[in-house]
């Protein structure tokens, strides 16, 4: 049974088990919610600093601040392009199979009570700078805003490169809380098959098989373009770069399953970041590329976006021209970034963008709120496959990426990461480990 000491196994078994209770015992299976979300919590306990860590550490390492305005420059233009390309493939698969044909829906007689959360949230958002700048560090750190503690750490770290005669010992200790922190995230990620249990009996026991019969053809038509724009788009991306795309998902396959049990990318992160740096990225790339993503590479909630969309549209009998489409688009561009760490982002944003566009019914959003939770496991499952590919691509632009090793590391799988240069004790299963 030396299997079961795998981490993505004990996960599996976690996944399977929650769906089984979720079935047979709905009730007992809602009761569950508190142990997804605490496992969620505890990690998120410990994020905002790991990202801190990283990515001070990681600009204060960079050759010059030049290089890591070009850095930040060439991913900030990819994240642009693969956002579009994500927004572009669900409108044209949502014209094509046309999830919201047939329902007849009338958009004056649906209850628009249950969305009125995201209504209020969407009118009271903040302008970007608004948003992105922190009223006090403190505070962007206790809220967990990761676009916040994210500009705070570029200063930081850009601070530590200005003054790095005089800051040799700072950069060290903050280097050494780093592998601290990871050591957390390790005993945390224990947690993992527990909390993967929780969260899907959750979904599975609250929403059941009801919301599946009526809104099953947009969950079919997300999932399979989602599939699509990971094989295709994806694959093809990670071909150009000199990585087999099957080979890593198979190394990310506990961080996958993980964020398909809880629908959260924050959940992983951490081991993303160790991972990706054991796979041969450059740390100072992984440190700005990666939490960058959370925020600006969301792959996965641009088709839904675009495909919820006319989905509403459709459903409502909402005929919209192929310019009113682009008009969408547009707006897209625009309210589909800066969600990482808001509740619902993907929910507020879509409210945003009716709202703006003021053609598709905004009560219509109501049709997919009882989907959301199984819509969201896959939007964050592409999400984080999409941050994974931009952080190869970005170290394999500015030759930081140890190609060799990285498809030496994919043949031979995750297998047992070690945290480098550390005092602390080592665990000894494999697999259960971050680094």
């Amino acid at each position: 049974m030396r299997f079961l000491k795998h981490l993505y196994v004990q996960v599996l078994i976690g996944l399977v088990a929650g769906v089984a209770v979720g079935y047979a015992f709905p009730d007992l299976a809602v009761q569950m919610k508190p142990l997804g979300d605490t496992f969620i919590r505890l990690i998120k306990m410990v994020v905002t600093l790991v990202i801190f860590c990283t990515v001070a550490i990681g600009i204060a390492r960079m050759e010059s601040l030049k290089q890591v305005g070009k850095v930040g420059g060439k991913t900030l233009l990819y994240f642009e392009l693969i956002t579009t390309l994500a927004l572009i493939v669900g409108m044209v698969v949502a014209n094509v199979m046309q999830p919201g044909k047939g329902m007849n829906v009338d958009a004056t007689k649906l209850d628009g009570s249950a969305m009125s959360h995201y209504v209020n949230v969407s009118e009271h958002s903040k302008g970007f700078l608004e948003q992105i700048i922190p009223d006090s560090v403190i505070g962007a750190f206790a809220q967990g805003n990761l676009l916040q503690v994210l500009l705070f750490s570029v200063l930081f770290g850009v601070a530590l490169s200005l003054a790095s005669n005089r800051s040799a010992f700072l950069t060290k200790t903050i280097e050494q809380c780093g592998e601290v922190l990871m050591r957390i995230v390790e005993l945390i990620m224990r947690l993992a098959p527990l909390g993967a249990f929780g969260a899907i009996a959750f979904t599975v026991g609250k929403y059941g098989l009801t919301s599946l019969q009526h809104l099953g053809m947009l969950i079919v038509c997300l999932y399979i373009t989602s599939f699509l724009f990971i094989g295709g788009v994806l694959g093809l991306i990670c071909k150009l770069v000199g990585v087999s795309m099957w080979r890593l998902i198979v190394y990310f396959r506990e961080e996958l399953l993980i964020v398909l049990g809880t629908s959260t990318t924050e959940s992983v992160l951490p081991r993303l970041m160790v991972k990706m740096e054991k796979l041969g990225c450059d740390r100072a790339i992984v440190g700005l590329v990666l939490p960058t993503g959370y925020s600006f590479n969301l792959d996965g909630a641009a088709i839904y976006l675009t495909m919820t969309s006319l989905f509403i549209a459709q459903a409502t009998n909402t005929d919209l021209t192929l310019w009113q489409q682009m008009g969408l688009l547009l707006i897209l561009l625009l309210t589909s970034k800066g969600g990482a760490g808001v509740a619902g982002a993907a929910l507020i944003a879509l409210t945003a963008t009716l709202a703006t566009h003021n053609i598709i019914p905004l009560a219509g959003i109501t049709l997919v709120l009882g989907i959301d939770r199984i819509l969201n496991e896959m939007r964050a499952v592409t999400n984080m496959i999409g941050n994974v590919v931009a952080t190869l691509v970005i170290a394999r632009w500015e030759n930081k990426l140890d190609l060799a090793l990285a498809q030496e590391q994919l043949r031979a799988g995750p297998g047992k990461i070690v945290l480098p240069d550390t005092p602390l004790p080592d665990t000894e299963e494999e697999g259960s480990t971050t680094r």
